[in-house]
C-alpha cells in the first residue's frame, strides 16, 4: 500500500447516523482542511446497527443535496458501493472515512455497527478506510 498524499486525495465520507447527523458535518469540515476533493454519500436516514447489510430487495435511490453531497435510501455499505460505482465512477476515492459515529463502537458493538461496516466495505474494495466513533457523557 502506498502513502496517501492528502492534499491530492479524493476522500469519500459516509456514516450510519444519516446525512444530517452532526458527526458527518464535523468530519467533512476536518477532511476539507486537508483536501479539496471531499465527497459525502450517506444514508438518507439513520441506519445505526445496520451491520454490513446490503440492500437487494428494494430499489435504491440516490439524492443530490449539493455539489459533492448525496444520500442513499439504504445502508452505510450501500452508500460506499454506490459512492464508488456511481458517484465517483470517474475516479475512485483514495480514502474512505466513516463517522463520526454518535456513540462508541467497542466490544460486541463492532459486529453491528454500520459505521464500521462502511469502512469494511471500502477495505473489501481495496480502498484504505477508517471508522471513527465518539463516546460522550450525556450533558457534556
Amino acid at each position: 500500500m502506498s502513502v496517501i498524499n492528502l492534499n491530492e486525495a479524493r476522500i469519500l465520507i459516509t456514516n450510519d447516523d444519516g446525512i444530517s447527523a452532526e458527526g458527518i458535518k464535523i468530519l467533512r469540515a476536518i477532511a476539507n482542511e486537508f483536501s479539496n476533493d471531499v465527497w459525502v454519500v450517506a444514508p438518507e436516514h439513520e441506519k445505526s446497527g445496520a451491520s454490513h447489510a446490503l440492500s437487494f430487495q428494494n430499489e435504491l435511490t440516490l439524492k443530490k443535496y449539493e455539489e459533492k453531497t448525496f444520500s442513499v435510501n439504504g445502508t452505510p455499505s450501500d452508500c460506499v458501493a454506490i459512492g464508488i460505482s456511481n458517484v465517483l465512477k470517474d475516479k475512485r476515492p483514495d480514502l474512505i472515512l466513516s463517522g463520526i459515529n454518535s456513540g462508541c463502537n467497542v466490544g460486541e458493538d463492532v459486529t453491528y455497527s454500520g459505521t464500521i461496516a462502511a469502512a469494511m466495505e471500502g477495505l473489501i474494495r481495496r480502498i484504505p478506510s477508517i471508522a471513527i466513533s465518539q463516546n460522550y457523557e450525556a450533558g457534556s
